[in-house]
């Protein structure tokens, strides 16, 4: 046998670098994609021209659903789409869109399956009213309680069967989820959250007794336990997203893992960098 290496095979000839996939190979068919607004022009006008351009494809047979207008549509879109486990992609047809895309028509199915995607855990709330009535509701934002008339709310907080504190006299408290941390919460002048940090931010709305209070940082794992003090006296609603409960005398507030939903973002502009973003904006 010859001592002599094998000869290396030859190089592939150079070619031409290929072009980007066309859209039935990026991961979503327009066919797939189902188109929902929010009950203004402005999004109506926009589905249509999507549908015109894109077909309509019905929401049980979707891979993945276009949710037209603001912020508070894309929440309800992600609650309607819970049971389809499908991604939902949000288009800004309203006004903050915080939880959106820019709009623009061209090249759909392409941004749709080059975009970031981000998993949501909600909160679930279990409430229960004066007359001893109980109420389950999921929050992806938040969990808030309010006071309903011109006194202020008198609730007791307990976390993991602790009580942490006995007394907070207040418009209201809410505890959020890190996604929503930049909505409700912020404005309450609670903390942002990253989506990594698995936290939850426990933040009193115009708190009055302890006046210094501002809040806490609770791990994702806490069971939460707000009870209403002097409920007679003192009416107070709870709120999950858009779900709203009246008169409640104890709210139990914990994070469902165990319920998902997909957001897409166009790329470099994921909800973890927009959250991050948010506490450089002045």
């Amino acid at each position: 046998m010859s001592d002599i290496p094998a000869a290396p095979p030859p190089a592939p000839p150079l070619t031409a670098p290929l072009g980007p996939p066309a859209a039935e190979d990026r991961g979503f068919l327009a066919s797939q994609i189902a188109f929902v607004a929010a009950p203004t022009p402005i999004a109506a006008e926009a589905r249509e021209s999507l549908i015109a351009r894109y077909g309509e494809c019905p929401l049980p047979r979707a891979a993945v659903v276009v949710a037209l207008g603001g912020d508070g549509f894309m929440l309800e879109t992600i609650h309607q789409v819970l049971v389809l486990d499908v991604p939902v992609y949000g288009m800004n047809r309203g006004s903050v869109g915080f939880l959106m895309n820019a709009y623009s028509e061209d090249d759909l199915p392409g941004r749709l399956s080059r975009a970031q995607a981000a998993e949501l855990h909600p909160l679930r709330m279990h409430a229960v009213t004066a007359t001893g009535a109980e109420a389950e509701a999921l929050a992806f934002n938040e969990v808030s309680l309010l006071r309903q008339l011109r006194q202020a709310s008198k609730i007791r907080i307990s976390v993991d069967g602790r009580v942490r504190l006995a007394e907070l006299s207040c418009d209201g408290v809410l505890i959020s989820t890190p996604a929503g941390s930049s909505a409700y919460n912020l404005s309450a002048h609670g903390p942002i959250v990253p989506l990594s940090a698995n936290l939850l931010p426990l933040t009193p709305i115009s708190a009055f007794r302890p006046r210094r209070w501002r809040g806490a940082l609770l791990p994702s794992t806490a069971d939460v336990l707000f009870e209403v003090l002097e409920a007679d006296k003192r009416p107070t609603a709870a709120v999950a997203d858009f779900t709203e409960v009246r008169d409640v005398v104890s709210v139990a507030v914990s994070a469902d893992r165990s319920v998902t939903v997909t957001v897409l973002f166009d790329p470099d502009q994921g909800l973890s960098e927009r959250i991050i973003a948010e506490q450089f904006t002045v």
